[in-house]
């Protein structure tokens, strides 16, 4: 657990709880998790039983799978490795992690960047262009955190990354906060809210427990910003300071509208530091994923087995399903392999009974008596059942291809089927393409077809549209999709560009 082990950091926590990672990095999956319709609390558990119609069912997992070798590491002056975040990202695999560059001032934790083909491959600086990961943030002197950035986890909605992230001013009892950072490519970080924490530690315990909030974990999800993170200063926080809390707000920077997780569901709070008053489960280093295939949250937490995985329903009040492990060794907290918003990976094997869990995770105690050693962990979940529900089976396959029944191509789009008749555009609007046809898409009517050629219109305020079969202009993400699909770009004013009904974004 990112509380325990490294020499420099932000994390750096007293004797109690240094002592208190090896208790729970010992203890069984029941003793460190809440049982099925319980939430923990503090260390103990407030009985919430799940409706008598939805038990928690048992998944049954295969395909276990790991890495031969390391798949990432700092380079010689980077004595650890730790706290990923990884991210499938337009036919790559990108990771953002902790370490120490000493290259690259000032003299605390970095954050450095690194892709790779697929997820069992070395990793490499950007594109390949470098042997080892590039330091894309470290301290801003001056700062609340002036001195380490760290706990990275990384999503990207609608062009632009967010990077939420640890940070401190100084070692040991200074307090960490959390802190957030935006991009456009995942590389060149702008601090974001004036450069100010965007979550404080509470302060609403009396423990003796100076780390502070930290070790972020983000999602995107029906427009909300959910933010996972331990405090140790939280009022449920464990004795030794463990516990995972989540606030959301529809702003990034959780500046407005923000609710915090009650035992009852989300609550409007007036800021990101209201008091911490339930915990998801006991633990530091987590991690957090929505899964679409089960409609549920994913927590991903170490126990002395490996990595377990902890469900949750949309408004974390019940466990809709029982407990996985993906076993193996770890040093720290795992880093889930996911999808930009922060959803998972859907199988392109069986995209409706098929789950995908990857985690990258630090395995050995390095020579400064850090974690380091990033390797690869992973399991599939199996019989998950996604298409049996025709909301969630379009949920579950958004933006998949896959051959039509006519030569082309069917994309879904945001709940609609779309029907594309090159197979190169249709590559570019998915983030998944299948060579055979799913017969559950068979049940959907086509919305609308895009066909060759088909007009391409572009407004100085609004980008670039193209006009489907259905009258309505589908912005587009990128240019070289009309240039695919042979569509002649026509400059237009916005009051044209408005005239026609707009649809969704196409591509990824």
């Amino acid at each position: 657990m990112r509380a325990s082990h490294r020499r420099r950091r932000p994390a750096v926590l007293p004797v109690a709880l240094v002592l208190a990672a090896v208790v729970v990095a010992g203890c069984s999956p029941s003793d460190a998790q809440p049982r099925p319709g319980e939430r923990t609390v503090g260390g103990t558990t407030e009985g919430q039983n799940p409706p008598p119609d939805r038990p928690a069912v048992a998944l049954a997992t295969d395909s276990s799978r790991e890495s031969d070798a390391v798949i990432a590491a700092g380079g010689a002056d980077a004595p650890y490795n730790y706290a990923p975040a990884v991210m499938r990202d337009e036919g790559r695999t990108r990771m953002w992690w902790c370490s120490q560059y000493g290259a690259a001032p000032p003299a605390g934790d970095d954050i450095l960047h690194a892709e790779a083909a697929d997820i069992e491959e070395p990793f490499t600086g950007p594109d390949g262009a470098a042997p080892v990961p590039v330091p894309v943030l470290s301290g801003n002197p001056g700062g609340f955190d002036g001195v380490h950035t760290c706990d990275p986890s990384v999503i990207r909605v609608n062009g632009t990354y967010y990077m939420y992230y640890t940070g401190a001013a100084g070692d040991h009892a200074l307090g960490n906060s959390i802190g957030l950072a935006t991009s456009t490519d995942g590389i060149s970080w702008a601090r974001a809210n004036g450069g100010e924490p965007v979550v404080d530690p509470a302060h609403d315990t009396h423990r003796d427990n100076t780390y502070g909030a930290g070790q972020p974990a983000a999602v995107h999800l029906d427009g909300w910003f959910y933010l996972m993170f331990t405090d140790t200063t939280g009022r449920e926080a464990g004795w030794n300071g463990a516990g995972q809390f989540v606030v959301r707000a529809k702003d990034p920077a959780f500046t407005t509208e923000v609710q915090a997780l009650k035992a009852d569901g989300f609550r409007p709070a007036p800021g990101t530091g209201a008091p911490r008053t339930d915990s998801l489960v006991d633990a530091f280093s987590a991690d957090l994923m929505w899964v679409d295939a089960l409609d549920a949250f994913a927590i991903a937490h170490e126990t002395r087995d490996g990595t377990t995985l902890t469900f949750w329903d949309r408004e974390f009040t019940a466990n809709p399903f029982e407990p996985v492990i993906i076993p193996g060794p770890w040093r720290e907290g795992p880093g889930l392999l996911r999808e930009p918003e922060g959803h998972a990976r859907i199988s392109t094997r069986d995209p409706c009974d098929r789950v995908p869990v990857d985690v990258v995770r630090a395995t050995v105690t390095g020579a400064a008596g850090a974690p380091t050693d990033l390797r690869h962990y992973g399991i599939d979940l199996q019989g998950v059942g996604a298409c049996t529900d025709p909301a969630r089976t379009l949920r579950v396959l958004d933006g998949v291809a896959m051959p039509s029944p006519v030569r082309t191509m069917d994309v879904v789009v945001e709940g609609k089927v779309v029907r594309v008749d090159r197979r190169s555009v249709a590559e570019a609007l998915a983030g998944r393409v299948l060579d055979r046809r799913l017969p559950v898409l068979d049940t959907f009517p086509v919305a609308t077809r895009l066909r060759a050629g088909a007009p391409a219109l572009r407004a100085p305020g609004s980008g670039t549209g193209l006009l489907l079969d259905d009258g309505a202009l589908w912005p587009i993400a990128s240019d070289e999709i009309a240039e695919l699909n042979d569509s002649a770009l026509e400059a237009v004013d916005d009051q044209r560009w408005n005239a026609y009904p707009v649809g969704p974004v196409l591509g990824p």
